[in-house]
């Protein structure tokens, strides 16, 4: 795992005077691995493809493995057909969690340069063409950049999952709702974005807007991060 350093930054949805904390956390360096989750399994049984429960995982779920403990592809490529609950208790078993949608967008910003290249058009360009791009789930994990804070594959390999997703949802009709993000998907949605040229940010929000917990995808994968441990009041560095 590394460290990113906390900061401010400013959603895609959000005025120019709603920006939003994030305080320093720690995020793995590469997605969790075929070869990671197949030990998961082996330990936590339940979550086996044969075993899992439908509440908690769709039919996709590992849909390319081809028993319990076989899969297709590369070992050390990114485990994908997996669900949000199954990623999320397997973070808890590594004493990590997944990390919160504003942690995961504050980092996945930086290039390999700066932490923060989003008005820059050859970065979100690349980004794009990851999107059009086929199977790139079937790469090796750390096959893309190394960004400013020392992390591979935030764009190239899969999409990953969040803590808190769901949190772009919103409820009813959203013509009636009468909440500040009533407007986020339907309607004058784009119109409340702060960045109106930031076409792949405007991917993920939707697809994390269509996306339900027990859902998988073959190009969705997840990695872990963790909170950074803060000495107790009046304990001395040693």
């Amino acid at each position: 795992m590394v460290t990113v350093k906390g900061g401010v930054y400013l959603p895609l949805y959000g005025a120019a005077d709603q920006l939003i904390d994030v305080d320093s956390f720690m995020m793995d360096v590469l997605p969790v691995t075929n070869t990671d989750y197949l030990k998961f399994v082996q330990e936590n049984p339940k979550w086996k493809k044969s075993n899992v429960k439908a509440l908690f995982a769709d039919k996709s779920y590992l849909a390319k493995w081809t028993d319990d403990t076989s899969f297709t592809g590369l070992p050390d490529a990114p485990v994908n057909n997996v669900s949000w609950f199954a990623a999320k208790k397997y973070c808890e078993c590594q004493g990590k969690r997944l990390p919160t949608m504003d942690e995961w967008e504050f980092a996945a910003m930086a290039n390999e340069d700066v932490q923060d290249a989003r008005k820059i058009k050859s970065y979100n360009q690349y980004i794009l063409n990851w999107y059009e791009a086929p199977r790139t789930y079937n790469k090796s994990v750390g096959s893309t950049f190394k960004n400013y804070w020392g992390i591979y594959d935030l764009h190239g390999l899969v999409w990953e999952w969040t803590q808190d997703f769901n949190s772009v949802l919103i409820s009813g009709e959203s013509r009636k709702d009468q909440d500040k993000d009533s407007n986020l998907f339907c309607g004058s949605a784009a119109i409340g974005a702060s960045d109106l040229m930031n076409y792949a940010a405007f991917m993920r929000y939707a697809f994390r807007g269509s996306m339900k917990a027990r859902y998988s995808s073959q190009n969705l994968g997840f990695r872990c991060a963790k909170d950074i441990e803060k000495l107790d009041v009046g304990q001395k560095d040693l």
